[in-house]
């Protein structure tokens, strides 16, 4: 069967904070960008919840409440619009885990426990970053530009508490972006995948954000 569910289309109430966030102020927009804006939140709604080449357009714009011609006046294609989504959702990423590094204390624990918070209330868009590369050429530069903005931030924040003697910038690099894969293959594994046996050694959560932040600050020492 192609389309979502029934239960996805009709999917309207307890939106997560990506799509409140995604929506803004939608009703200071003109009546065509509350449109626009209405079928990219819709579509972020429904990756939530469903496979991402199960979206067709005109199960998009019947969750939208959308004409099916309308969907073309904004979007060339399904390929744009995921584009774009998926684009606005790599910045939320960003922008909540700078806010948590800014929060004082640990940086590296900070961010990695938003990276884990946000995985785990957003694993059906990371699913398109993670898994859906190979289908989706703007996942893929969506989700590189996640890899090389939360590598730069490691970075940095490991250079602040001088954890990494005077090892070059390439080097932190590498290093950063090999971890990074190591955290993004747990989370994967946990909430997209749903490994029970992963699951069944990650019940606390803490636990989990302390072993990962520990993988990050041993293997950015000298």
């Amino acid at each position: 069967m192609n389309g979502f569910s029934a239960q996805a289309v009709e999917r309207r109430h307890g939106q997560s904070e990506f799509c409140v966030w995604l929506a803004g102020d939608r009703a200071s927009l003109r009546k065509g960008e509350r449109t626009r804006k209405d079928l990219m939140v819709t579509c972020a709604e429904l990756l939530a919840s469903e496979p991402f080449d199960r979206l067709t357009v005109s199960g998009l714009c019947k969750a939208a409440g959308v004409a099916h011609g309308t969907f073309y006046v904004y979007f060339d294609n399904l390929n744009t619009l995921l584009a774009e989504v998926l684009g606005y959702f790599v910045d939320y990423v960003q922008i909540h885990m700078r806010s948590a590094a800014r929060q004082g204390g640990d940086p590296v624990r900070a961010t990695t426990a938003a990276y884990y918070a946000l995985f785990k209330a957003n694993a059906g868009l990371m699913k398109c970053l993670v898994i859906g590369i190979d289908a989706f050429p703007e996942a893929r530069a969506a989700f590189q530009r996640l890899n090389n903005e939360w590598a730069k931030t490691v970075v940095y924040s490991v250079k602040r508490q001088n954890q990494a003697g005077h090892s070059a910038e390439d080097e932190m690099m590498r290093r950063a972006y090999a971890l990074g894969g190591m955290v993004d293959q747990y989370l994967t594994g946990l909430f997209v995948a749903e490994d029970p046996w992963i699951a069944s050694i990650s019940q606390d959560s803490e636990a989990v954000i302390s072993t990962l932040t520990d993988i990050w600050m041993k293997g950015m020492k000298e």
